[in-house]
């Protein structure tokens, strides 16, 4: 009894167990409170209340799920979705906007929807997210938001004075019409807003598409908006688009190699201060990001390269329709995928590979090289956005692992013939279905019938991983059961090698998990 009025171990506080009497409040982790005789008993007559369904037809339920015969029923099943693995336009919508410096994202619709994605991103990156929203309610639904819009841009330009305001939309706002061009015009016209103000604008209603399309919607925006003309003759300077990149430190490493490169260039939508700040002791609301200067140069530059394909189509065609530059992606991820990068740059700019970096690149391939043994065959399956499972899977088959399943929710046609060609480059590759447009619950059955060895993707699959005891790899957005993972790079020859202490020691992990008492190896 003492010790149940204790604080326990695992709680968020420490591991300190304070003695009964003690003047303290008893705190205690949801683990331990949960599994004490009091809720246990509360559960039972739960069910008890509730009717429920037996145990032992729960279980016999449980167990057909995971047979061949439901996989085939559920594998036919495209009128909804269970868990699918994307979120909704508005999202990454936000994330573009937050990468100019002095930037404040407005979403125009509920208050929900943005503390929805103010949350979302707070826990993966364990920052604060600065957007507001138009608060539309009731009434907007039936009457229309230009009221709200205006009292959110005014208020927001007096409070957070922001140097620009990117708004985008959401379901409601969408679904009622709201024309955003007309009523920012209107609010110029009429004084409410200054005339020079800058207020991109983006369609991004969360019924159609993903967070994909949504940042890729309100970047083009952006750029439309503040990066006026076309490529100057002379102008050496290349523009880098990440995409939704939801890794600060792969920003970091871009930026270190292009700086050891000598290369000028600008990378628009910079979130790797704006969401990795530094702790000083004093709030700074818009830390980093591109400056709105170097955003408003962008169309005269030499060149713009994409750092993802999927999530940045109508931005790159922007660049090479409206800008006249060579518009090229390129997905720095593994040993050929950051090759292909750092040679387009060299091409581009005429800045030759310094040594330093090919050295990262032999490092890099030594690292793969002592750790074969222990990823040649392993079979995974994953799941995620068309760019990562692209660049995720590239790595796997340098390494000789073999992708087994790769479902997509929000990829496309495209996509899927994409990462087929990918997977016939390699003999690894050869025994891999893509499935795209399919969900996590789909995954399940997958894994269930057909099984891997590791799992790879983001949080929500911590459930399947425990329940088919596999292992799982966190690569993704995203994660908020891990801390910093968003810290380290997976892009560049530095980012091959921390994707390939992941896989290998969880792996090892494994092995020595299931290792029977006379086997575990001190050596690997």
């Amino acid at each position: 009894m003492a010790e149940e009025k204790g604080i326990r171990d695992g709680s968020p506080a420490g591991g300190e167990t304070r003695p009964a009497g003690a003047d303290t409040l008893t705190v205690q982790d949801h683990n331990t409170l949960f599994s004490s005789e009091d809720y246990q008993k509360m559960f039972e007559d739960k069910k008890y209340f509730e009717d429920a369904t037996p145990c032992d037809r729960v279980q016999e339920v449980l167990e057909w799920t995971r047979s061949w015969e439901y996989r085939e029923l559920n594998l036919q099943r495209t009128d909804f979705l269970i868990n699918p693995a994307k979120a909704c336009q508005p999202l990454g919508g936000i994330l573009a906007a937050i990468g100019f410096r002095n930037t404040l994202p407005l979403v125009h619709g509920s208050q929900g929807c943005v503390a929805y994605f103010r949350s979302h991103f707070s826990r993966h990156y364990k920052e604060p997210f600065p957007a507001v929203s138009s608060s539309m309610t009731e009434d907007a639904a039936v009457f229309g938001g230009m009221n709200n819009l205006r009292e959110a841009l005014q208020n927001a330009m007096a409070l957070y004075r922001p140097e620009m305001i990117a708004i985008c939309t959401t379901c409601m706002a969408e679904v009622i019409g709201d024309d955003l061009g007309s009523f920012i015009t209107d609010y110029r016209e009429e004084g409410s807003i200054p005339e020079d103000f800058p207020l991109p604008w983006a369609n991004t209603p969360s019924f159609v598409g993903s967070h994909i399309i949504g940042y890729d919607n309100m970047m083009r925006a952006i750029l439309a908006d503040q990066a006026k003309g076309r490529r100057a003759e002379g102008n050496e300077k290349i523009n880098i688009i990440p995409g939704f990149d939801t890794y600060t430190g792969n920003l970091r490493e871009i930026k270190r190699l292009l700086d050891r490169m000598g290369v000028s260039y600008t990378l628009l939508g910079d979130t790797s201060d704006a969401l990795d700040a530094p702790a000083t002791g004093e709030y700074v609301m818009y830390p980093g990001g591109t400056p709105l200067e170097e955003l408003r140069g962008a169309a005269k530059a030499k060149a713009t390269v994409a750092l993802q394909r999927y999530s940045t189509k109508r931005t790159m065609q922007l660049a090479a329709d409206r800008w006249k530059q060579e518009a090229v992606v390129c997905v720095p991820m593994g040993i050929r995928g950051t090759d292909e990068f750092l040679q387009t740059i060299s091409r581009l700019t005429g800045k030759p590979i310094p040594e330093e970096i090919r050295q990262e690149r032999g490092r890099a391939v030594d690292a793969m090289l002592d750790s074969h043994a222990y990823t040649h065959g392993r079979r995974v399956a994953m799941i995620g956005d068309p760019d990562i499972l692209l660049g995720v899977t590239a790595f796997l088959l340098e390494v000789g692992a073999e992708p087994v399943h790769i479902v997509c929710t929000n990829g496309d046609a495209e996509f899927k013939e994409e990462m087929e060609r990918l997977l016939a480059t390699s003999p690894y590759g050869a025994s891999a279905k893509v499935w795209v447009g399919y969900d996590m619950w789909h995954l399940r059955s997958l894994v269930f019938t057909e099984p891997v060895d590791l799992l790879i993707g983001n949080s929500y699959l911590k459930q399947l991983a425990l329940e088919a005891d596999i292992p799982l790899v966190r690569i993704g957005f995203p994660i908020f059961d891990r801390h910093h993972l968003h810290r380290y790079p997976i892009i560049g020859y530095q980012g091959a090698l921390n994707m390939l202490q992941m896989i290998v020691n969880t792996v090892l992990d494994e092995l020595d998990r299931k290792a029977p008492g006379h086997s575990v190896d001190l050596i690997r």
